[in-house]
C-alpha cells in the first residue's frame, strides 16, 4: 500500500469516528442519570468481575455490598483514567494541526467526550456516597496519577490507553450488559460510556500506530520499559485500593468480620481488580495483536516475563 493510499484509508477511519460521535452523542443528566438514584438492593458488578462467589463465608447481602464497593471503585478508576487519557489525546492533536483536519476533529471530539466522562464519574461518586455507608476512600489523587503517567513516553501512554479502551468494550458487552441482576442505572452508565469508547478505541489504535512509526529502535526500547513500568504502577494502585476497600467493607457491615476472613476479602478483591484492569486487557486478542506486532522478539519476551506474575 502506498503512503498516499494509507493516509486516505486512515482519514476515512477518522471520518467514520466523527460520524459515530455525532450519532451516539449523549448528555449526562438527560440521557444517563434521568433523575434516578442507585438501587442498593442490586449488585453493581457481575460476580465474574467481583469474584464474590468465592467468598462463601459472606451472606448474600454482604456479597452484594462488596459488589457495590467494587462497582464504586470501578467507576472511580475510570474517572482516574479519563484524566490522563484526555490530556494525552489533546497533546497528540498537534500532529494534525496543519495536516489532516478530519483527524484533528476526531481527536478534539475524543477529548471533549473524555471530559464529559470525567464529569459523569465524578457525579456517580457523589450519588454512590448518598446511598452507601460513610467511610469509603479512593486512595489515589487523579491529578497526581495523571502527571506520573504523562511523564512516560507517548508510545507507552497510548499503548496503556488502547488496552484500557479495548477492555472497557469487552467488559460491557460480555459481562455488564447481559447480567439481569445489576443496577439498571449502573448498567446504563456503562452502556453510554461504551457507545463513545467504541470510536475512542479506533482512534487509540491509529495514534499509537502513528507514534510507533516515529520511533527509532532505541526509543521504542525505552518506551517498552515505560509500558512495563506503567502496568506495574497500575498494579500498585489496585493493591492499595483493594486494601482500602476491604477495610471499608469490614467497618461498614453489620457484624464483626474476623481478621482472617477480612484478609480473604482483601485477597479476593485484589484478584478481582487485577482481572478487571490487567488480565482482561492483556489477554485481549486485539491488544496482543497490536502490541506484539510492534515489538522485537527480545522486547516481547521482556513484556511477557514482566506480566507473568500479574497474570497468575
Amino acid at each position: 500500500m502506498t503512503t498516499t493510499t494509507s493516509t486516505e484509508t486512515n482519514t476515512a477511519r477518522y471520518a467514520r469516528c466523527i460520524e459515530s460521535s455525532k450519532r451516539v452523542r449523549w448528555e449526562m443528566e438527560r440521557d444517563v442519570i434521568r433523575s434516578r438514584s442507585f438501587d442498593v438492593t442490586k449488585k453493581f458488578l457481575p460476580d465474574g468481575f467481583s469474584q464474590v462467589g468465592a467468598l462463601s463465608f459472606l451472606s448474600a447481602d454482604e456479597r452484594r455490598f462488596l459488589s457495590q464497593i467494587q462497582g464504586r471503585t470501578y467507576a472511580a478508576m475510570f474517572g482516574l483514567i479519563e484524566r490522563f487519557v484526555g490530556a494525552k489525546i489533546m497533546e497528540v492533536t498537534r500532529h494534525h494541526w496543519v495536516g489532516d483536519q478530519v483527524a484533528f476533529e476526531a481527536l478534539v471530539r475524543f477529548t471533549d467526550e473524555e471530559l464529559k466522562h470525567q464529569a459523569l464519574f465524578q457525579r456517580l461518586e457523589t450519588m454512590m456516597a448518598d446511598v452507601m455507608p460513610e467511610g469509603y476512600v479512593f486512595t489515589q489523587e487523579p491529578n497526581a496519577v495523571a502527571e506520573a503517567v504523562l511523564s512516560k513516553s507517548t508510545w507507552a501512554v497510548l499503548a496503556l490507553t488502547c488496552d484500557i479502551e479495548l477492555l472497557s468494550q469487552r467488559h460491557y458487552k460480555e459481562s455488564i450488559a447481559p447480567d439481569p441482576e445489576l443496577s439498571d442505572l449502573f448498567k446504563d452508565v456503562f452502556l453510554f460510556h461504551w457507545k463513545e469508547e467504541s470510536q475512542h478505541a479506533i482512534l487509540d489504535e491509529l495514534e499509537w500506530e502513528a507514534e510507533d512509526k516515529r520511533l527509532g529502535p532505541e526509543e521504542r526500547d525505552r518506551a517498552v520499559d515505560d509500558l512495563i513500568a506503567l502496568v506495574g504502577a497500575v498494579d500498585g494502585i489496585l493493591q492499595a485500593q483493594a486494601k482500602a476497600d476491604a477495610a471499608y467493607f469490614g467497618k461498614a457491615v453489620e457484624r464483626q468480620v474476623s481478621p482472617a476472613d477480612l484478609s480473604r476479602v482483601a485477597d479476593a478483591t485484589i484478584a478481582a481488580y487485577r482481572h478487571q484492569y490487567i488480565v482482561s486487557g492483556v489477554k485481549s486478542g486485539r491488544f496482543r495483536e497490536l502490541l506484539f506486532a510492534k515489538l522485537s522478539e527480545v522486547q516481547a519476551k521482556r513484556v511477557t516475563e514482566a506480566l507473568a506474575p500479574l497474570l497468575r
